[in-house]
């Protein structure tokens, strides 16, 4: 996720790449091939979601993806902005890390998501 002023503020690799090629990717956004990456991107407020994947992936579903992460964020965080995301970082990666294991989807529930977080908080 990056804010209006292209600061990168969550992100998760599942393949090595240098801080160069981080930053390369990150700063892109639209629909754009960057080596052997497709960058993916959608702006939500004043967030930009951006998913670097392979050429083989179908990018609206990316966009799919990124659309069900932030009504996941919404629903815990009530209109998610940055704020909540640099305040609550641990969690943004809880649900993220929910949702996506090595690179591949594996859960679209938010409810299945988002229990876990809950039940941290009220044992908290």
């Amino acid at each position: 996720m990056v804010n209006k002023q292209g600061q990168t503020r969550l992100a998760q690799y599942y393949e090595y790449l240098n801080l160069e090629e981080r930053r390369a990717l990150e700063e892109q956004c639209s629909f754009v091939e960057h080596r052997n990456y497709k960058v993916v991107y959608r702006r939500y407020a004043s967030l930009f979601f951006l998913v670097g994947v392979d050429n083989e992936e179908n990018e609206l579903a990316i966009l799919e993806f990124i659309h069900l992460l932030v009504e996941t964020m919404d629903r815990h965080f009530g209109n998610v902005c940055e704020l909540d995301i640099m305040f609550h970082l641990e969690k943004a990666h809880f649900m993220l890390e929910e949702m996506v294991m090595n690179g591949c989807l594996v859960e679209t529930s938010k409810s299945s998501i988002l229990s876990p977080i809950q039940l941290m908080e009220k044992a908290s």
